[in-house]
């Protein structure tokens, strides 16, 4: 059988919420109401009552309906909202929702069963911003261009329907219906389909943790979809542990992987899923229903979690993920930050104290906050142990859209550090054994701002905006000149944050860029084989200099050895053994051999097989 079945046959997973195809022109249409007596589906210019039952649920079947059809529901006070499960929109998510036949689609990808995830070199994108037009349509193009860069896997920030046209997507309300703004349901799948042709995988942003604030017609429908007792940073909790909830998350997990055919998640900021009240983890409950129900394709689930948690991520007797595949590493990148900006504000301060020592430890170990209390947290402890977990559990990054866009103006690291350390940094980011990601343009050095930015109107703009300034009042950069921190709002604000792909034709683009395509060949060639069954314990640090992270790992078929200057200055350093893979000049390789490292160096070498 093909990875992925035939091209012909129906793989829409049966929903329970939103509108379904049961035969040719025949669809139901069911949503979970519990707030309401009465509840009319508004379909073909007509309102029909629908059936509903004892939990809440309301159900109607309709023929004659062709795919394209727009609907909605009505509420007893006549308030008209889309299905919070629509596939697609007509237009913004306060209008009509369309009804999708999913198995429309001519997939070409049938013989794709993705990549083992030890192959892993991550880009994510934000799809408004990776193109001048800002599309799915447009980002295909681009495409063969980030396969020969030595790219594997291309991670889609999230683009669930958000309110207006542009957004970083972590305010989606329709959590099924591709953003109208990026094209189609369709587009979204011939970008999939075309990734796949080049060998790429795709990834996407999910979340789960809170719905934006305009938009999100849930509360109307069922108030028991959230504990307003209960509050995440973004408004009150969502109810988990009640079963339409659950399934709603769990079948929007389940839709993304089957009927656009993606490789994987990435779960938003998961310590803000909080489900103590179900005998099974929302999340748990999900890695173990996409473990089942695709067990021939290569699925990588990954989670962002500030606690540093381990627990979903363990392993059986093979090295195999039994939940999730991987997680971001703050810690690296906070460790990483501080050695190349000197900055130490903010969660930095917890990285503030001999940063080149803690970069190793995240290295060797993954985590560098284990359990040991947290200055920035409040003096408690942050983390659990991680060193029995094989490197590629941890996903490293120098930049990404919350490090850059979080800033106040945006400033990638191209414009906080020199190129020395960012060269020995990009090296040691690529050439560990951990899983890297590059945010888009990092490759070529890209030096235009990521910013945040919004599309709300009104006083929800506005609170936004007042919001964001507030935020940076405490910088003496910006206490006196708010109007310094560009308005989300403000459509500039997005334009400026679009890739500059014109900086590729310059001397520092092309320089960059032939910099990053060395590394990731030599990753291909001489890291990914050691990886495929790694086990746990593989890094050890070994004593060095202040500035000097040295660090080994030993897989069966062979020992990786990195030994790193970020000071200015020559200092001593361990010695190498084994095969040479990469340095950053021959003086360096030439100079370690005696003990000696020149300052804002980097060699990496291979001893074994």
């Amino acid at each position: 059988m093909n990875a992925l079945g035939s091209p012909n046959e129906s793989r829409a997973f049966p929903r329970s919420w939103g509108a379904e195809f049961v035969h040719a022109g025949e669809v139901r249409f069911r949503v979970w109401a519990p707030g309401a007596k009465s509840l009319a589906l508004r379909l073909g210019g007509a309102d029909t009552p629908m059936t509903r039952d004892d939990d809440g649920w309301f159900e109607l079947m309709a023929s004659g309906v062709d795919a394209g059809a727009p609907y909605c529901f009505v509420l007893p006070d006549l308030t008209v909202v889309p299905d919070p499960a629509a596939r697609a929109q007509t237009g913004d998510v306060h209008g009509p929702s369309i009804v999708v036949d999913p198995t429309h689609y001519p997939w070409k990808d049938v013989e794709w069963g993705g990549r083992p995830w030890e192959e892993a070199v991550i880009y994510e994108l934000h799809v408004g911003t990776f193109t001048a037009e800002g599309t799915f349509s447009a980002a295909i193009e681009r495409l063969p261009y980030l396969a020969d860069l030595g790219v594997t896997a291309v991670e889609i920030m999230p683009v669930a329907q958000f309110a207006g046209e542009r957004g970083w997507g972590y305010d989606g309300v329709l959590l099924y219906a591709p953003h109208r703004a990026y094209g189609s349901p369709e587009d979204m799948k011939t970008f999939i389909d075309a990734a796949h042709a080049h060998g790429l995988m795709v990834l996407l942003d999910v979340v789960y943790n809170h719905f934006g604030p305009d938009g999100n017609y849930l509360s109307n429908l069922a108030p028991a979809f959230f504990h307003p007792e209960r509050h995440t940073p973004w408004g009150s909790a969502i109810a988990y542990e009640k079963a339409p909830v659950r399934r709603f998350f769990v079948e929007n997990a389940l839709y993304w992987l089957e009927e656009f055919h993606l490789d994987g998640l990435r779960f938003d900021a998961i310590d803000q899923i909080r489900d103590p009240d179900s005998a099974t983890e929302l999340l748990v409950e999900i890695a173990e229903l996409v473990r089942a129900e695709f067990p021939g394709r290569h699925i990588h689930l990954t989670t962002e979690d500030n606690r540093n948690a381990t627990h979903l991520h363990q392993r059986n007797k093979d090295g195999r993920p039994l939940r999730y595949t991987a997680e971001w590493n703050d810690d690296f990148h906070n460790a990483a930050h501080v050695l190349a900006t000197g900055e130490t504000d903010g969660y930095y301060e917890d990285f503030a104290d001999h940063p080149a020592g803690k970069l190793a430890r995240a290295l060797a170990e993954g985590f560098v906050y284990q359990g040991q209390p947290s200055a920035h947290g409040g003096g408690l402890p942050r983390g659990e142990p991680c060193r029995h977990l094989p490197p590629s559990v941890f996903i490293d990054f120098l930049q990404n859209h919350d490090q850059v866009g979080n800033r106040a103006l945006g400033e990638r690291l191209s414009m906080l550090a020199d190129e020395p350390l960012r060269r020995v940094l990009s090296a040691v980011l690529l050439l560990s054994p951990h899983i890297p990601l590059l945010f888009m343009g990092e490759e070529f050095g890209e030096t235009r701002p990521f910013y945040f930015f919004t599309d709300f109107q009104g006083e929800l703009a506005a609170a936004v905006c007042d919001g964001r300034r507030l935020e940076f009042a405490k910088f003496a950069a910006f206490a006196n000149a708010p109007e310094r921190v560009p308005d989300p709002n403000a459509e500039a604000t997005f334009e400026q944050s679009k890739i500059d792909w014109k900086a590729l034709e310059t001397e520092n683009g092309h320089e960059w860029l032939a910099f990053t395509r060395k590394l990731l060949k030599l990753r291909r060639l001489h890291i990914v084989p050691l990886l495929g069954r790694a086990s746990g314990n593989a890094g050890r640090i070994l004593e060095a200099e202040e500035g000097i992270v040295a660090v080994d790992w030993n897989f069966a078929k062979g020992r990786l050895q990195m030994r790193a200057n970020f000071t200015a200055e020559e200092k001593a350093s361990p010695k190498f053994a084994g095969n040479l893979i990469f340095a950053e000049s021959e003086d360096a390789a030439r100079a370690l051999r005696d003990g000696r490292l020149p300052g804002r160096s980097i060699v990496v070498a291979i001893e074994g097989t």
